[in-house]
């Protein structure tokens, strides 16, 4: 009996790459194995109904085609689900794809769906949000709110946000509880990594793994001017974690009590108030993997 395989498509995803997957899905999806349909998101939140849906519809593999947003979305509509998810990356950053190996290239993608191997991956809840991939507060929760409304998407556009709010943002302090022991840290951001990486092969936790059951809480301390270039190559060459200005404390869960009322989950930004609740779900989503 073939598989069933519905791809759900943000059409505004990063740069439109979505535009060739109706192609590629015609060319080179195996059809001896699988049946299909395509569904297109109409608004926010809008995958993970369809996702649902897909579930109820008893889908096999449920496709996110678009970038970090989406895949989020779709893994919100199939935890605790026998239906697995995969993925063609469409984004800008592509965070969560790149950590689990998932070729940019398309026709790749593609293939792996074909291959359609699973594996259990942990899940993260962020108050009342679920991500997979990498969520925080701080200067990237800013840098999150400021580019959403930037106008203009893409990786260019992220780093002259970056470049306009650097100078002008401080440390903040935080009350951390972690596996239920108090903390204090004065940081520049805390990020929150089941996955790896932000996206664009920027490692904050080039330690994280998405399948041990606890979350890396990357706390970075202040950095300056003069230290900011040194950072950033770190993380592009995965040791970021060797930094003396970055913590790193695994843990299952942690509460975040912060003066600032934002966060963001890969990018995306969102109000959550002062107090912030983090804990991990083990093993409840199955992916597509190479």
């Amino acid at each position: 009996m073939k598989k069933k395989i519905c791809f759900i498509v943000n059409p505004i995803s990063g740069v439109g790459r979505h535009k060739v997957v109706e192609k590629l899905i015609d060319q080179h999806l195996n059809r001896t194995l699988f049946d299909y349909e395509i569904v297109y998101t109409k608004a926010a939140k809008h995958a993970t109904e369809l996702a649902k849906q897909a579930v109820a519809n008893d889908f096999n593999i449920v496709v996110a085609v678009g970038g970090d947003g989406s895949v989020n979305e779709v893994a919100r509509g199939l935890i605790g689900s026998t239906t697995a998810m995969a993925i063609m990356p469409a984004g800008s950053g592509n965070g969560f794809a790149r950590h689990m190996k998932i070729p940019l290239d398309l026709k790749k993608a593609m293939n792996i769906i074909n291959d359609a191997k699973e594996a259990s991956i942990d899940t993260i809840q962020l108050n009342n949000e679920t991500f997979i991939n990498v969520a925080g507060v701080g200067f990237d929760a800013h840098i999150g709110w400021e580019f959403a409304k930037f106008g203009k998407r893409g990786f260019s556009s992220y780093i002259k946000v970056i470049i306009r709010e650097f100078p002008k943002f401080k440390v903040q302090d935080y009350e951390l509880i972690i596996n239920g022991i108090p903390l204090h840290k004065k940081a520049f951001l805390i990020s929150f990594a089941n996955g790896s990486q932000w996206g664009n092969n920027a490692y904050i936790a080039p330690l994280a793994d998405v399948s041990d059951g606890l979350m890396d809480i990357a706390i970075l301390k202040n950095i300056s001017f003069w230290n900011v270039f040194s950072i950033a190559y770190k993380l592009l060459r995965k040791t970021i974690h060797l930094s003396p200005y970055l913590e790193t404390i695994k843990a299952k869960e942690v509460l975040v009590k912060q003066t600032n009322t934002i966060a963001h989950i890969d990018g995306e930004p969102i109000e959550v108030g002062h107090s912030i609740s983090i804990k991990v779900n083990p093993l409840s989503l199955k992916v597509i993997i190479p």
